[in-house]
């Protein structure tokens, strides 16, 4: 058996997210189905992160094992001519030993926000950005943004559908930066909760809108409704994932 790494970048527009469903073509799908048109068997394919419908990654690592031992190159080259015609493509792949796990040996993970912030709506990146026309205040956000900082319970940020254990989380960098129309807000963290870096996005572009945000009193209400509306998912990027054991 051999335990392959790849790292993956997809554009999620017309993908239903990262996990398998019935529902329609996802990443975790996509993936799978290219590996077994290349050597006959359907492996698992383990992602650092289980990315929303419409949400895109520039460097989202994986990993799956198979019993047949193949160069690694040779498995890169392979699974993407059966991805020639998918909105996926495999940037990576190398061995790694088999206690590597995509998602549990991760100590860190790296998403971007992308807000377009002008009177014209997208074309080039459409799908791909947050149309917001009205302008927003980035000195104001940038400052609420520092509240979000360090270890909190984050239920306020958190999707009704989470299903992790604490809400309890450390976000270690939050960034916002601004590069002509675009205002693009950075996160870092070992972990996140379902929803919460767009809800954190939404209430960050809400407080940019003039919207009077106390975070502390949005951490301390412990609830959903206290803090701004989700962000939509197609300025959401997954960055990357970082390995303290092979990386």
């Amino acid at each position: 058996m051999t335990r392959y790494k790849i790292t993956l970048e997809y554009d999620g527009t017309n993908l239903i997210g990262w996990q398998e469903n019935i529902q329609g073509p996802s990443v975790q799908s996509v993936v799978k189905d290219a590996i077994e048109k290349f050597c006959g068997v359907r492996p698992d394919v383990v992602g650092a992160g289980r990315t929303d419908a419409g949400v895109h990654a520039i460097a989202m690592t994986a990993h799956f094992d198979l019993e047949r031992d193949f160069d690694a190159d040779t498995v890169m080259r392979a699974v993407n001519f059966y991805l020639i015609n998918q909105p996926v493509v495999i940037l990576s792949c190398v061995v790694v030993p088999d206690d590597f796990h995509a998602r549990f040996s991760c100590v860190a993970r790296h998403y971007k926000y992308v807000v377009l912030n002008r009177s014209a709506a997208p074309v080039l990146n459409k799908n791909r950005v947050w149309w917001v026309p009205k302008k927003l205040d980035v000195s104001k956000m940038q400052n609420a943004s520092q509240k979000l900082i360090g270890r909190h319970d984050f239920t306020s940020f958190r999707a009704s559908a989470c299903q992790a254990k604490s809400p309890v989380k450390t976000l270690d960098r939050c960034e916002i930066k601004t590069d002509g129309d675009f205002i693009i807000f950075e996160f870092s963290a070992r972990s996140f909760l379902h929803h919460q870096v767009r809800n954190m996005v939404g209430t960050l572009v809400e407080i940019g809108s003039g919207h009077d945000y106390d975070m502390d009193e949005v951490f301390a209400a412990c609830n959903r409704s206290a803090a701004g509306a989700t962000a939509p998912s197609q300025g959401l990027y997954f960055v990357s994932a970082d390995y303290a054991t092979i990386d």
